[in-house]
């Protein structure tokens, strides 16, 4: 039992790196009709460049304009080394179109370039091969926004270890590229967004057990514990589904900041409910209330993998559908372990209650992250 709880702890504390999304960076390439240049603008995280290029002179761990200025040549060249066009098997060359600018994103402030690339003839073919970050975080993605020459819906690509090298298509993606592509983001976003997660699996905790006077025994059959995690799952997926969808249409817009706090928030009281069992038996309620929130937190990523106002409605309905897959997913690997421990102690002792409160604590410091803006150790 000491071990599991060492081991539990430790992950809680590993999982501190995750309070915010993980490392991404954001690229548009916009091809004219009638021209072999690409314009490019590509949003770079000031920490993510600090950490390779150590952009801060003085060492007093907060970035100043002028010190980012200061490297904006160095920031270039070292984008530009690690994105590569070409075009018909010939490398294209790039140039400077304006002055290195700053700009805010969900999760901080990013440097901005404004590039061309300088191609030969796009009539054979176009391919990108992206390298950024992957050697010091192999988590990194590109999240690619193309234009294809006279097209007027964008094409969303993943830059990752793993698909580090794709083709440009020159025509416009049809209905089923868009809606997959959405799907896999959506999937992939519910899967490392460890706040969220932490937030369902919080609620899913007790659903195994039935709380009698002031303990917690384990249900006689699968069948309670499988229509207590449908109510939950349903009301977070419908509550964030009209939030996501709301919020990536512009129809609603709250504060990221406010967001964030109030998502880290909402993970705090779902751990310390499983503690005194205040909410048993409406525990959908819960998830409801708060999966509107978490809405507006799925709709910063979708906003920041950027909407293709051709094909807005498949981008939605694609990436809520992800994120549903990837927390059945989830649910579908939760329930049965559950089921199998909900007599033991250390399911009852160590998962429901330490967990709760090392779950309550890790959620607390990202509120006070998130909130008063303090970076901290993590």
């Amino acid at each position: 039992m000491r071990r599991c709880l060492l081991l539990l702890l430790a992950l809680a504390l590993h999982a501190s790196a995750w309070a915010h999304k993980p490392s991404d960076s954001y690229l548009t390439l916009r091809a004219a009709a009638g021209s072999d240049d690409i314009a490019v603008r590509w949003d770079i995280a000031l920490r993510d460049l600090d950490y390779v290029l150590e952009l801060d002179r003085d060492g007093n761990g907060a970035l100043t304009w002028g010190e980012v200025r200061h490297r904006s040549d160095d920031i270039t060249r070292y984008a530009t080394t690690h994105l590569a066009l070409t075009a018909g098997g010939k490398a294209c060359r790039w140039e400077s179109t304006g002055p290195l600018m700053l700009d805010k994103h969900s999760d901080g402030t990013y440097a901005v370039l404004a590039l061309a690339a300088k191609c030969g003839s796009l009539d054979q073919g176009l391919k990108a091969s992206y390298s950024l970050l992957f050697d010091v975080d192999p988590s990194h993605r590109g999240l690619v926004q193309w234009v294809a020459p006279g097209a007027d819906t964008s094409q969303a690509l993943v830059f990752g270890t793993e698909s580090a090298e794709q083709s440009l298509a020159l025509k416009a993606p049809g209905g089923w590229q868009t809606l997959k592509q959405y799907l896999l983001d959506g999937v992939w976003h519910i899967w490392i967004g460890f706040d969220h997660i932490l937030f369902l699996l919080a609620l899913l905790l007790p659903s195994v057990l039935v709380h009698r006077g002031r303990r917690w025994d384990g249900v006689g059959r699968f069948g309670p514990a499988v229509t207590e995690v449908v109510k939950v799952v349903t009301a977070f997926t419908l509550a964030h589904s009209i939030t996501l969808s709301l919020a990536a249409l512009q129809v609603i817009s709250l504060p990221s900041r406010l967001v964030e706090s109030a998502i880290a928030a909402s993970v705090v009281l779902a751990a310390l409910n499983n503690l005194r069992g205040t909410i048993e038996r409406r525990r959908w309620v819960l998830a409801f209330v708060f999966g509107l929130i978490h809405g507006f937190g799925f709709a910063s990523v979708l906003t920041d993998l950027g909407l293709p106002q051709g094909a807005l409605v498949l981008a939605l309905v694609g990436f809520n559908v992800g994120v549903e897959i990837g927390q059945l997913a989830i649910v579908a690997v939760f329930l049965p372990v559950a089921f199998a421990l909900r007599w033991t102690s250390f399911y009852r002792i160590g998962v429901l209650k330490v967990g709760s409160v090392l779950v309550a604590m890790l959620a607390a410091y990202w509120f006070v992250q998130r909130a008063f803006d303090f970076q901290g150790p993590f």
